[in-house]
């Protein structure tokens, strides 16, 4: 059964912090380019599924990723 709700909000946004995590463990390296597409996806599906499950809260999702990507941003 597929999550719902904040979950899968949630989990979509862990697995795209994850995926960024492994592109910029090996910056310069080709083979990180399938991870960073895959975060890169795996970030709009979670945006998407955030504007469609409260899309009043769309703005504060999407800085809470940011901030999650880039502490110092």
């Amino acid at each position: 059964m597929a999550a719902s709700g904040p979950t899968r909000v949630s989990a979509l946004a862990a697995a795209a912090h994850l995926a960024l995590g492994r592109a910029l463990s090996h910056p310069g390296d080709r083979s990180a380019a399938l991870d960073l597409l895959a975060a890169d996806a795996l970030i709009t599906l979670a945006l998407q599924a955030q504007a469609q499950d409260a899309p009043e809260r769309l703005e504060e999702f999407a800085t809470s990723v940011l901030r999650t990507a880039r502490p110092d941003a």
